[in-house]
């Protein structure tokens, strides 16, 4: 993981993102920006996403961090 310290981010439903499985739809390079489909409000959200390793496109990840409202912080699940 980046170092960073983990914070509790929540979806506008207010449903914590953190420990969600989602899958990747734009391949994440290392240190670089993808994309991510997560679960949301009874429905998927698309989310840019980040990873200290490169994942690649339809794999599926776990939210470990959240960065902002719409941004995540992955590793492969």
């Amino acid at each position: 993981m980046s170092g960073k310290p983990v914070k509790s981010m929540t979806a506008s439903s207010g449903d914590t993102l953190l420990g969600t499985i989602g899958r990747v739809t734009v391949s994440i390079p290392a240190n670089g920006p993808g994309e991510v489909l997560l679960p949301v409000r009874g429905g998927s959200e698309a989310f840019a996403a980040w990873s200290d390793e490169p994942i690649r496109r339809h794999s599926r990840v776990v939210v470990v961090d959240c960065i902002s409202a719409r941004s995540v912080f992955v590793m492969p699940a």
